[in-house]
């Protein structure tokens, strides 16, 4: 490992910069699970910033962070002032992965809720750092009816609100309407002087990139779309039938045992 630890990193001054600043085991992680140079920087400046145990680290590797995170389709580099538009961008991912609920791909917005709160600590860490949780169905009352936000956060880096809407099908340019209700709601009721304007978010099992930029273009208010994954899957679903149950397989493999 001191070998390949030298050739990736030859460069004596930045490898006291920052790879010297993490664990061992955590850099032997980054040099098995990734070969390309820009990609191991990123992950170790994101180990530092975040403080990352070696399982943590593992698994944002695993989860291909690198490439999800500030790639959800937004509006706000139109809707927010620099350098905050870039910063909140940056903060959001292009899909999250929440197979850690351990729900099918069918699973309906209360349920995967429901499961969300259960797992708030996991889906706190799937949501990036600076992130503090402020209640689910969070209700608000305006000209004295009552609303009720899915996933309300408050964002410590950016100094403001975050809703977050569930959406358990494709996306639907309608659902921008009820997530800019729900922020200017915020926006009068919770924000303060000195918060920044409140940020939504639309999680969806799908969406078209090209349907979502259509319907971003109208808005002024900050918002952004992404997708989140419940499974894993790598069959394809016609597949799926022909692998045997862990039953079946051990089934299979007592009877070749008693011919034996």
């Amino acid at each position: 490992y001191m070998q390949t630890f030298a050739s990736a990193y030859p460069n004596y001054e930045f490898t006291q910069e920052v790879p010297a600043q993490i664990p061992w085991y955590h850099n032997q992680t980054i040099l098995d699970k990734i070969s390309d140079p820009d990609q191991r920087i990123w992950y170790i400046k994101k180990t530092i910033e975040n403080g990352w145990s070696r399982n943590v680290l593992a698994m944002q590797i695993e989860s291909n962070l690198y490439n999800r995170l500030g790639h959800s389709i937004a509006n706000f580099k139109d809707t927010l002032p620099s350098p905050t538009s870039d910063l909140a961008q940056s903060l959001f991912k292009s899909e999250y992965n929440l197979e850690f609920l351990g729900l099918e791909e069918h699973a309906q917005e209360r349920q995967i809720e429901k499961k969300l709160l259960d797992h708030i600590r996991n889906f706190l860490l799937e949501l990036g750092t600076g992130f503090a949780f402020m209640g689910n169905q969070y209700k608000i009352t305006v000209g004295g009816d009552d609303f009720y936000i899915d996933l309300l956060f408050y964002h410590a880096k950016l100094h403001c609100y975050v809703v977050i809407e569930l959406k358990s099908g494709k996306f639907e340019p309608s659902y921008l309407g009820q997530l800019e209700f729900y922020l200017t709601s915020i926006d009068e009721e919770l924000k303060q002087p000195t918060d920044g304007p409140t940020i939504g978010l639309l999680l969806c099992k799908d969406a078209n990139n090209l349907v979502v930029e259509y319907a971003l273009k109208s808005k002024n208010q900050p918002m952004g779309v992404s997708k989140y994954t419940l499974t894993q899957n790598v069959l394809p679903a016609e597949l799926e039938n022909t692998i045997p149950s862990p039953e079946q397989f051990d089934h299979v493999l007592k009877m070749s045992q008693k011919t034996t």
